[in-house]
């Protein structure tokens, strides 16, 4: 992999096999050929000064050629889900510098403000021949994560950071024509990052399935079977879901897990079956930073596996604040090294750009803020974060950014969110309030909240707190008001 640029990589392959499938959802299959044209069809109604283009568009063939035509000019792309709430949409893209949004249709009126370029499902392909303006450095993607400053941080990943992360996917997993990946994750999380690329770069077939098929086990294993997946990446609550299952499709040869620890008892039926990971690596390290498979491994003594082994070009060290290394066995901060460090937080995030540190060699550190210590063996075992951070179904929450939606609501005088953890060790919130004077609250501030953050940020529980002026030297009612 000599030239870090991911669409020059995916140029590769189509002038390998032009006529081999690359994507296909439940309306559309292209070979690709057919992809690269479309991408051309599509960059070339991007303007030339744009360098920075929001994606905010349906899971489909035509998304993933946006993603692509965005690249091919040089430009970075920044995801977001059609669903995600409004202002959230727009404080990443103007936060991020977007020049302009690629959208469906059907969403053009929740944008405004943007310049758009609309792409419909079954975009007709124009014979369009364009060259790519990529460079190794140019930035990739700006993936947006939650903020402890109270809004979301975007992390600025590059192209070589991507190649670097595919040619380890690749020395592990060996994807290649004979391989489907499912595209399973939304596009904010870097497990999309993997999904596509992994299969985009490496020849085998990407399928997506839509929204309605994904919204239950059952017809997603039938997606499965039907398009003959053989690798899926996806949170440990997926891998638990398909644990329950009978018998696994037979395709499947491979399950990736990722984002949150994993259990063994998440995975005791899946291991006969097919080969199983247990993954790790923040979204400032591009995707993985470490792999564990778990058949033939025991797990710890808590019941979760160990995260494992740095992965391809890349290393990974448990160190002490002063950044030294803690003797094996020692509790210490996971701080990671490699081809995968990203450039940081876009725009004034000076105090959390703080976490990326330069070493006297011209190498960058990541400081992940999480704690671990080293096995015997040489894997690492990750324990939990330094901070207040949690994440829930898989996805990373700052607590502080949940507090900060909250008290910016006119129903709500001081509020305080804390996370905490269930009987089977899942993270989730709780929200303490003192609300102004003759706020019936519940249902005003649940809707006030999801304008600003998405479903898995809201609070579980709600609780109306007893006392004044000090929210934490009061009292608070003992039956909460739950949100549905």
């Amino acid at each position: 992999m000599d030239r870090q640029v991911i669409y020059d990589l995916f140029e590769q392959k189509v002038f390998e096999n032009p006529d081999a499938p690359a994507v296909c959802d439940e309306q559309r299959k292209l070979t690709r050929m057919q992809l690269m044209q479309l991408a051309d069809t599509i960059a070339a109604q991007l303007p030339t000064q744009a360098k920075r283009v929001g994606v905010v568009m349906n899971h489909s063939v035509e998304m993933i050629a946006a993603i692509l035509a965005v690249l091919k000019t040089g430009s970075a792309y920044i995801p977001a889900e059609p669903s995600f709430p409004q202002n959230r949409i727009r404080f990443m893209m103007e936060d991020a510098g977007a020049d302009l949004v690629i959208t469906n249709p059907e969403y053009a009126g929740s944008l405004p403000g943007f310049s758009l370029i609309p792409v419909d499902a079954g975009m007709e392909i124009q014979t369009i021949t364009m060259k790519s303006k990529a460079a190794p450095g140019d930035l990739a993607y700006i993936l947006y994560t939650s903020g402890s400053t109270g809004a979301p941080k975007g992390v600025a990943v590059q192209n070589r950071n991507v190649c670097h992360y595919i040619q380890a996917f690749q020395s592990e997993f060996h994807p290649d024509e004979q391989d489907t990946v499912l595209q399973y994750s939304v596009c904010s999380f870097d497990i999309f990052v993997e999904e596509v690329f992994s299969a985009l770069l490496s020849g085998a077939l990407l399928a997506i399935p839509s929204e309605e098929t994904k919204a239950s086990l059952e017809s997603t294993m039938e997606f499965v079977r039907e398009h003959h997946v053989t690798i899926i990446s996806g949170f440990p609550y997926l891998l638990l879901e398909m644990n329950r299952l009978p018998k696994l499709p037979e395709s499947l040869r491979l399950l990736i897990s990722g984002g949150d620890v994993l259990r063994a008892s998440y995975i005791t039926n899946l291991l006969p079956q097919v080969e199983v990971y247990n993954t790790y690596g923040p979204s400032e390290t591009t995707v993985c930073a470490t792999y564990f498979k778990c058949n033939g491994a025991a797990p710890l003594e808590d019941g979760t596996y160990p995260i494992g082994k740095a992965v391809l070009g890349c290393s990974v060290e448990i160190l002490d604040e002063n950044m030294n290394p803690v003797a094996p066995g020692q509790i210490g901060e996971i701080c990671i090294k490699g081809g995968g460090v990203s450039q940081g937080y876009i725009g004034n995030r000076e105090k959390e750009n703080q976490s990326f540190v330069v070493l006297s060699d011209g190498q960058r550190l990541y400081r992940s803020g999480d704690l671990g210590y080293l096995l015997p063996d040489g894997s690492l075992a990750f324990l939990h974060r330094k901070d207040k951070q949690v994440m829930i179904l898989g996805k990373r929450v700052e607590p502080d950014e949940v507090e900060s939606v909250l008290c910016k609501c006119p129903e709500v005088r001081q509020g305080v969110v804390k996370p905490y953890v269930d009987e089977q060790n899942l993270s989730y919130l709780v929200a303490y309030i003192v609300p102004e004077k003759g706020q019936s609250l519940i249902s005003e501030l649940k809707k006030k909240m999801r304008q600003h953050l998405p479903s898995y940020m809201i609070p579980e529980f709600l609780f109306r707190w007893i006392g004044f002026p000090s929210l934490r030297m009061g009292r608070w009612m003992q039956k909460p008001c739950q949100w549905s």
